[in-house]
């Protein structure tokens, strides 16, 4: 019999989001070590990067449909072992193919857990106060995994060899396999529920060209190639939401989808994304390339938002019991610009202080108003879709992050070659920041510290153009929010969550 608390099956919720968030990031320091191992070229070394979030962002909308059919703790569980093995193999691995295919395993598995997690809350938690404080745990546990992720992998790395980075995932998914039957119901499935298998390969190849594409935009800028790689993912993703139309049981319910409030969320969730992860992939680029810290140092110094942030989400389910959600919402988005603002105005070559305080103010914002999202989104949803709406959520957040990566890079690039005049580089001038730092070794020591300041100048100008439009993403955002997620004017009927959708379907 489960024990009863749901406050523990929270805990244990939260156990394979720490790690599948860490394993985002945990090949940071990893990467020289694996390339003198296992010598892999270099389409190889960024397969071992991509794999794992390309996979992860095709099959979450599928898997979360799964966990529906067949159990959310059974699926979870089943998603424990298979990242627990995968992470075995990704340890032992002789081989870059070897090592590839494991981090797409681990994908896979990742992509059972993240919805199963997520839904599993909506099962715990009856109580809506209650569950909005376990989703904002459950928020900030999954940002800190990320900014963790580097630091436990410095230091593994310090004192074992390079698989040791994989390894830590195999005690807490044992942990978890050990108290879930425990601490999780186990009745949560549908059976009668079947998964489209041709809308479930549809979403994986709308999904994978739309992720490739803008990854290529933003490591090699605007090319033929890339939009079209794009358009491909566009055309097979209409043809997905064509079948969902059409199908009696689809993967995605478009019903949800076309409801104002719920549509709105999504899209918050997603520019919220693009905000987070555009910025902490400029941030990690500041200060190891402009302020010269190691990696590890770099990593440490990025922690520190991380503290806030950790005590700003239980504050924003309190607020939002007082204030409600959409305010809240609107507030985290305005927070999260003005964060954009102080990095945008303060922020030069030699600025640590003001950068951490910009970052800081993002990162709160942003998990604040992405928590009271991921509470409205679960608490809408039919009781028997919880999963397959959790990984359309998480699928959002996947694309969001994406973009932002190559929106806010791109513009720091191109205002990097723009500014980047009269450096003292020889030849052709460099495209990057790294490719400066690079190029700038070559030179005589009387020319390379000016080409170098004159560099990292010239990223920070691009950095701040980053951030004035990050601010003007995010003003623009809080304005969708306060239209998008205003209540309606009519009462709300006994079928009708929060004025959304209807609990039973189909």
């Amino acid at each position: 019999m489960a024990i009863r608390s749901p406050w523990w099956g929270l805990t244990a919720l939260c156990l394979p989001m720490l790690i599948v968030s860490m394993d985002v990031s945990v090949l940071f320091f990893a990467v020289p070590y694996i390339a003198a191992d296992l010598e892999p070229s270099a389409a190889q070394q960024l397969w071992i990067f991509d794999i794992y979030g390309f996979v992860l962002a095709g099959l979450l909308l599928t898997m979360g449909s799964v966990a529906d059919r067949i159990g959310h703790r059974r699926l979870l569980m089943l998603g424990a072992a298979g990242f627990g093995a995968a992470s075995v193999v990704a340890a032992f691995a002789t081989s870059a193919e070897m090592l590839i295919g494991a981090r797409a395993l681990l994908a896979v598995a990742g992509a059972t857990l993240m919805p199963s997690t997520l839904a599993m809350i909506r099962h715990l938690f009856d109580d809506e106060d209650a569950r909005r404080k376990a989703i904002a745990t459950w928020n900030a546990v999954l940002a800190g995994g990320v900014a963790v992720g580097p630091i436990i992998s410095g230091f593994l790395l310090e004192h074992f060899w390079w698989g040791s980075v994989f390894l830590i995932n195999v005690p807490v998914m044992v942990v978890l396999l050990l108290v879930a039957p425990v601490l999780l119901p186990g009745h949560t499935a549908v059976p009668g529920r079947r998964v489209d298998v041709l809308s479930a390969v549809l979403a994986l190849g709308a999904i994978l060209p739309v992720i490739d594409g803008i990854k290529s935009l933003a490591a090699d800028g605007w090319s033929v190639a890339a939009v079209l790689t794009i358009a491909v993912g566009g055309v097979i993703g209409s043809v997905f939401v064509w079948r969902q139309r059409r199908l009696a049981d689809p993967l995605v319910d478009l019903i949800l989808l076309g409801e104002r409030r719920f549509a709105t969320s999504v899209s918050v969730n997603l520019m919220c994304m693009f905000a987070m992860l555009g910025n902490s992939i400029l941030m990690t680029q500041y200060l190891q390339s402009v302020l010269g810290y190691s990696p590890l140092r770099a990593a440490l110094w990025s922690l520190a938002p991380t503290v806030v942030v950790g005590a700003v989400a239980p504050l924003a389910a309190v607020a939002a019991n007082r204030a409600g959600r959409p305010a809240v919402i609107v507030a985290g988005l305005l927070v999260g610009a003005a964060g954009f603002v102080v990095l945008a105005s303060s922020t030069g070559i030699h600025t640590l202080l003001p950068v951490l305080v910009g970052a800081t103010l993002l990162a709160a914002g942003i998990v604040a108003a992405t928590s009271m999202i991921a509470d409205y989104v679960v608490g809408v949803a039919p009781a028997d879709r919880a999963g397959a709406t959790s990984g359309l959520l998480e699928t959002t957040s996947e694309l969001g992050g994406a973009l932002g990566i190559a929106v806010l890079g791109s513009i720091v690039n191109v205002v990097f070659r723009t500014n980047l005049t009269d450096a003292g580089f020889d030849g052709e001038q460099p495209r990057t920041l790294t490719g400066a730092l690079a190029a700038a070794h070559h030179l005589p020591a009387d020319r390379a510290g000016t080409a170098i300041d004159a560099a990292r100048v010239a990223f920070v100008d691009g950095l701040t153009a980053a951030a004035w439009a990050g601010a003007a993403a995010l003003v623009l955002t809080a304005a969708l929010a306060v239209w998008g997620l205003r209540d309606r004017p009519q009462k709300r009927t006994d079928s009708v969550d929060d004025g959304v959708a209807p609990a039973t379907h189909h």
